[in-house]
């Protein structure tokens, strides 16, 4: 059913929802708004002569008793950062060559939406501490990454519908709530203009910032991105909708970010994994824009697919601020209220969820959370006891496990003469201001700004072995800190810019000073990062580093100041100023008139107009770098960087599940894991170690340590990615009792080895592998290279407690059977051990339709039978199975009949 407006003195065409769902003998208004947006896909998509059936299009009527069922999603567009991007990028690359091998028409490979490329992960914090940083930075990530960034010129040019951000735009996210998404999408076709919802996936998981707009967005991995913008559907089942009401304000001190860690820690105790949350409540109307933003921003922490809210009249005030096209603020008011997508009040009779949880903001109070996981929110009080306690216990019991005639010195003791650096536990040596989850929030910017001005107005100063950095993600945020005069005294504190991206929420934080490191590796004691961020699982931030806190910008440069975690900041000074006085926090935080002072500073169109002109996006740099043209991309054998991928080289072949089933008849485990495995643990992030298989790989080949450059920057050669798949430093492989790295027992003989040389061993003596674990398997970032490396690896099902939405997805999509016990039960409440030899029965029924796969478990003189549950929950997943994946899959509908029938 279709209806029309006039906006601007031009008719739009749109899907009625309202009308489709009377027909059906519902109230649109009882439908969440998530589940709105999904009912006008379908509907459109099929009234567009997509195949949607009937039965599909009654799932999402029916939504609250169809929660398995698999919807064919048709996204508006795809949205991709660098780390994910470029891998995607290189497999369309490597399919145009297959494609072409077996005579099909490479014109078929083709970005079939569009397709946004923003440069974000690949900036590390090289330089740092003065003005010129952000320039020797620039130089330096071009200098490492120009066979990458060739290679996305080359990309530009040769498909269509794909638009390239270069470095020093911004992170993506950031970017696309300022700049670049529409709220309402706008298509001509034959029949007419139609409006339609921007609907976004993106590879990378907080995606879902762009929720705080009112746009549908959630992250996927890199897998399914390629599937998506290639025109497939994208399958999503029916999913459980959690509204949560929010009531009351968040009382200063605290701030938008502490209420962000209290949202997140309140909804991972409600376990709302793997559903859509949507917010509503009279706490809606005391947000603004961006502080709904940092609050969707953190749905991947809370373990949602979104955190919703619906386009509204702040909705509308921050597009004219954000220097939207007039013409598109009209068009998103006037669509948006004539097709039910409009909140006129958060207050109003709420639509029916499957669950409602109540948050009161109003208990909110000053926080960080760590030092391990987002959701650890602690009261600032509370974090120098729990340090401490943690600072003895055995690591599996989330301690540090130092021990206990630990002689190291209260206080830190600076280098002196030829005395070298001594530093306590906790104390903090980086702090950085960084990531889209804070940057993008004017207020907590400008709060920092103002702690730094009165701090340096006091003569202090951050203690020398503190590593600082300010990386925004947009170039608004210079503009309006310079224009407030708060970007100065960030300076003098040593958080100057250093350019735009990741950086340290992503692993990319360069190296610490060398008298840091030396102290580190001399006296091991438990250094600290605080970031404002939104990840801090162990291994991510910096690989010395073992405790990690995340909190809002001020808290960073408080932290920073005091140069140490454990510090009761509600009675401990932070410092002292230039008359040996003690500065308590109370002394140099903000009051709510401060900021509110600065912020219309902030809010100035002319700064978004100014950093997102169209002459301004582009840099020379990048204008004037050489790359290959044409359709088919030239590669180098000799690249270490752009090798061809492996997952389009096999021939397209008939029914993948008839030799799935043959590999697991007799299977061996290649690593055990405990709760909370994540993807930061399994795929490879941050800096590249020599003595890791990774770097031996590299040294070999001949490049020196100092050009092995990130893990993300080598994303697309996937000997380095395989060989560092699960070898963070802090993954616990159980198999070895919990010790750190990335190493595993050998079976029968039980030699100890990397994980890459043991699935090297199996592989060659023709034995195939699973993984076991715990529960909440594969949180983390969207990840394509945790599913790809362990697919590369050999592993051939991953059997766990419970599994993370994308990733589980993502191993589907790489032909890696998911598996999850029955509930109650797991690996060490079976008394499994990992040692024995796994026999997989009925694997190809249990696929097809669901049913139990059976399993025994041989070890000595020991058997264990236990049935597991497939996670493979739609038809379209159950497809994907049964064609290898993806990449085959893909493939195969690429090719002539005669090829394809040739297979079967």
């Amino acid at each position: 059913m279709t209806a029309s407006i006039s906006v601007g003195g031009r008719a739009l065409r749109y899907t009625d929802i309202a009308a489709i769902a009377a027909q059906a003998g519902r109230d649109i208004h009882a439908f969440p708004y998530v589940i709105r947006v999904l009912l006008e896909n379908l509907a459109r998509h099929r009234a567009w002569g997509a195949d949607v059936s009937e039965q599909e299009l009654q799932s999402v009527l029916d939504w609250r008793s169809h929660t398995d069922a698999g919807l064919p999603l048709r996204v508006a567009r795809v949205f991709l950062p660098d780390s994910s991007g470029l891998p995607v990028l290189q497999d369309l690359a490597a399919l145009r060559d297959a494609v072409a091998k077996h005579g099909g028409d490479i014109d078929a490979v083709d970005a079939r939406i569009p397709v946004d490329l923003i440069v974000d992960h690949s900036l590390q914090v090289t330089y740092w501490g003065d003005t010129q940083a952000v320039v020797r930075n620039m130089q330096y990530e071009f200098k490492q990454n120009a066979e990458r960034y060739r290679f996305l010129k080359w990309a530009q040019q040769a498909f269509n519908g794909l638009r390239v951000f270069p470095p020093g735009t911004g992170i993506i996210h950031q970017v696309n709530l300022e700049f670049v998404s529409p709220v309402v999408q706008l298509q001509s076709r034959a029949d007419g203009d139609w409006a339609y919802p921007d609907f976004v996936i993106g590879g990378d998981s907080h995606t879902p910032m762009i929720n705080g707009i009112g746009v549908l967005g959630w992250g996927v991995g890199g897998i399914d991105a390629e599937a998506a913008l290639l025109g497939h559907a994208y399958t999503f089942p029916v999913p459980e909708v959690v509204g949560v009401r929010l009531v009351g304000r968040i009382p200063p001190p605290a701030l938008t970010t502490d209420g962000a860690l209290l949202i997140t820690q309140k909804l991972r105790e409600f376990k709302v994994a793997g559903s859509m949350v949507e917010f509503f409540g009279p706490g809606v109307r005391e947000l603004a824009v961006p502080e709904r933003a940092t609050i969707a921003n953190m749905a991947p922490e809370y373990g949602a697919t979104c955190g919703f809210f619906p386009v509204d009249a702040a909705t509308i005030e921050y597009l004219k601020i954000s220097g939207r096209d007039p013409d598109v603020v009209e068009r998103v008011k006037a669509y948006c209220r004539a097709n039910a997508f409009w909140r006129e009040n958060p207050e109003e009779t709420p639509p029916q969820f499957s669950r409602v949880l109540e948050i009161d903001l109003s208990e909110t109070v000053p926080s960080m959370a760590g030092p391990r996981r987002p959701q650890d929110r602690l009261p600032l009080p509370a974090i120098p006891a729990d340090f401490r306690a943690r600072l003895h216990k055995p690591a599996l019991e989330g301690g540090f496990a130092v021990p206990m005639d630990d002689d190291l010195p209260a206080t830190a003791l600076p280098a002196d003469g030829d005395a070298p650096l001594r530093l306590p536990h906790g104390a903090v040596v980086l702090a950085a201001i960084t990531s889209c989850t804070n940057t993008s929030n004017p207020a907590v910017m400008m709060a920092a700004g103002l702690v730094a001005k009165k701090a340096v107005e006091r003569g202090m100063h951050v203690p020398e072995w503190v590593k600082t950095s300010l990386a925004p993600g947009s170039r608004t945020v210079t503009h309006y800190l310079q224009g407030a005069g708060l970007l100065q005294p960030l300076e003098a504190l040593g958080f100057a810019v250093i350019g735009y991206g990741c950086t340290t929420c992503g692993g990319k934080s360069g190296s610490l000073p060398e008298p840091v490191v030396r102290a580190i590796e001399r006296d091991g004691f438990v250094s600290v990062s605080v970031l404002s961020g939104n990840r801090n699982f162990e291994g991510r931030i910096h690989k010395l580093i073992r405790a990690n806190y995340i909190g809002a910008p001020p808290m960073v440069v408080l932290y920073a100041l005091a140069g140490r975690i454990d510090i009761d900041l509600d009675k401990e000074p932070i410092g002292r100023d230039r008359d040996g006085r003690p500065v308590f926090m109370r002394d140099v935080w903000p009051t709510p008139q401060e900021i509110q002072a600065v912020l219309p500073l902030a809010n100035a169109r002319e700064i978004f107009e100014a950093v997102y002109d169209p002459a301004n996006l582009d840099i020379q740099t990048w204008r004037e770098m050489d790359a290959p043209s044409g359709p088919r991309f030239p590669w180098d054998p000799q690249s270490l960087y752009l090798v061809d991928p492996p997952f389009f080289k096999d021939e397209p072949h008939g029914d993948s599940l008839a030799g799935l089933a043959t590999a697991l008849r007799q299977a061996t485990v290649l690593a055990a894991f405990g709760d909370s495995l994540t993807t930061d643990h399994i795929s490879p992030g941050g800096e590249i170690p020599l003595e890791t298989p990774a770097g031996q790989y590299l040294a070999d080949a001949g490049v020196p340590q100092r050009e092995f450059n990130s893990y993300v920057a080598r994303r697309c050669n996937f000997h380095v990615m395989t060989r560092a798949t699960f070898g963070n430093i802090r993954i616990r492989n159980l198999l070895l009792e919990g010790e750190e790295g990335g190493d595993t027992l050998h079976f029968p003989d039980r030699r100890r080895m990397s994980i890459f040389d043991a699935a090297n061993a199996y592989r060659q003596a023709g034995r195939s592998t699973i993984v076991i674990a715990g529960k909440e398997y594969g949180t983390g970032s969207s990840r394509d290279w945790a599913a790809k490396g362990t697919a590369l690896l050999g592993v051939k099902a991953v059997i766990a407690e419970s599994f993370e939405r994308i990733h589980r997805a993502n191993l589907i999509g790489m032909g890696v059977l998911p598996l999850a016990f029955k509930p109650g039960e797991g690996w060490r409440q079976l008394g499994l051990r990992g040692d024995e030899t796994f026999g997989f029965e009925n694997v190809e029924q249990g696929v097809r339709d669901g049913q139990t796969i059976r399993v025994t478990a041989r070890g000595g003189d020991r058997e264990i039978r236990f049935d597991t549950i497939p996670q493979v929950l739609t038809a379209a997943e159950r497809r994907l199975m049964a064609e290898g994946g993806i990449p085959m899959s893909v493939l195969r509908g690429l090719l002539p009949d005669s090829v394809t029938a040739q297979s079967r």
